[in-house]
């Protein structure tokens, strides 16, 4: 069975609404096990059961939230060199225009050596009709790729 992670942080519903579309979009797959997690409950060991893994934060004062970041502080080390190659791909719920909270997640991602599957998902002030179907297809396309194994 694979695995597909979905960690996300919210204090509203945007980034939720985003990481659940996701879920739904994977859920269909068979072979192909999926789990929706807040950042704060979320493990290293989460990660590295995880054989794909999606990130869902809001933008916060132009960075990602502190949720996000702390998770990623407290996986960091222990995944480093461990998930080279994992696919993963970002969501991001923004009142600016995103690009502080995607570029500090990318930073990070970038030294455990992941590999992006697609641009960030950017839910602008508002999660559209159109940014859910992405999010959907998003969840669709990973559970397909890990069940063909092509990640």
């Amino acid at each position: 069975m694979k695995k597909l992670l979905i960690v996300y942080h919210t204090r509203g519903v945007k980034t939720t609404q985003l990481a659940e579309a996701v879920q739904r979009g994977a859920g269909a797959e068979p072979g192909v096990e999926v789990r929706l997690m807040r950042c704060a409950e979320a493990e290293p060991q989460d990660v590295l059961d995880s054989d794909a893994l999606v990130l869902g934060t809001p933008e916060n004062f132009g960075y990602m939230s502190g949720m996000m970041k702390d998770f990623l502080e407290r996986i960091f080390y222990e995944c480093e060199g461990k998930i080279e190659g994992l696919p993963w791909a970002l969501l991001v719920s923004a009142g600016q225009d995103g690009t502080g909270a995607i570029t500090s997640v990318e930073r990070i991602v970038t030294g455990l050596r992941l590999k992006k599957v697609r641009d960030p998902i950017l839910a602008l002030k508002e999660v559209t009709p159109q940014v859910v179907t992405e999010c959907e297809e998003l969840g669709a396309a990973l559970a397909a790729g890990l069940a063909l194994g092509i990640y």
